[in-house]
């Protein structure tokens, strides 16, 4: 079977399933990073689905990642959160990591928020700061759009010139400023996973502008663009990365400090949401 027909085939067969369940069209689209998936739980009149019911999803197996999706009422807009999402490193391929994006797409969702959990590598940040994410580093991401273009998601070369949406940018800023947070700005990179970066690499990424390093969102970033989505993107600085602090890494530090700075996560998003 032709793939582009076998994918937009595989599209109807999610948003089938999905229709069936819930009946409008969400305003807002919000992917959970590691230690922010209990933003989720505060979802009002939730529908909850799992990742393993859906089809055409994948299975997420990262821990601080529930593997739900949850529709409902959420500062006065419908909502669906991703309580986790698919990874390259967990051997998924590229374009199951920004299927769901597709879907989101392809329904008609006009706003995606990403968040994610990553490394600090600008000197002035700390574990637990707040950083809105101006731009990224896509040249470490392998292309979820590498093959046939599909007309019907987007098109085969497309601008990334303002990957996440001025509108979007401005809200979060004047959220943050009117919640008393103190909102970092800043360049994320993409790094493979699933071991953390060499100092090395740190050195590299700042030289090269990154302000955080992280295992995600870009991919999903891109798909999102490649669609004509609003995007806005926030990430939890869960850590330093390698080599700023004499220190070694590891992936319980990066849920607790998501945990500890889940109530500014939530009021940030919450106001964000709530003025979309």
């Amino acid at each position: 079977m032709n793939e582009d027909r076998s994918l937009e085939q595989t599209l109807e067969q999610t948003l089938s399933y999905l229709r069936e369940r819930i009946r409008a069209v969400p305003d807002v689209a919000i992917i959970l990073g590691s230690g922010l998936g209990s933003l989720g739980d505060t979802v009002e009149d939730a529908i909850i689905l799992s990742y393993a019911d859906i089809p055409g999803f994948a299975v997420t197996h990262v821990v601080g990642h529930k593997g739900r999706l949850i529709y409902g009422d959420f500062e006065g807009k419908k909502v669906l959160m991703m309580q986790g999402r698919f990874h390259y490193y967990e051997g998924t391929a590229m374009q199951e990591c920004i299927y769901p994006v597709r879907v989101f797409a392809k329904w008609g969702i006009p706003n995606l928020i990403v968040t994610n959990a990553a490394g600090g590598v600008n000197l002035n940040f700390a574990a637990g700061d707040l950083m809105l994410i101006r731009d990224v580093i896509t040249m470490f991401c392998p292309s979820p759009l590498r093959g046939a273009n599909i007309e019907s998601l987007g098109p085969r070369f497309f601008d990334m010139t303002k990957p996440f949406t001025p509108s979007l940018i401005e809200i979060a800023r004047s959220t943050a400023n009117s919640e008393g947070i103190t909102l970092r700005e800043g360049v994320y990179a993409y790094a493979q996973g699933p071991h953390f970066e060499t100092p090395a690499d740190i050195r590299m990424l700042r030289i090269l502008g990154a302000d955080a390093v992280g295992m995600s969102t870009v991919p999903e970033v891109i798909a999102a663009r490649h669609a004509g989505m609003n995007i806005l993107g926030i990430s939890c600085i869960t850590n330093m990365a390698a080599g700023v602090l004499n220190v070694e890494l590891n992936h319980e530090e990066v849920l607790e400090t998501g945990l500890n700075a889940a109530n500014r996560f939530t009021r940030l998003v919450r106001g964000i949401v709530r003025s979309i």
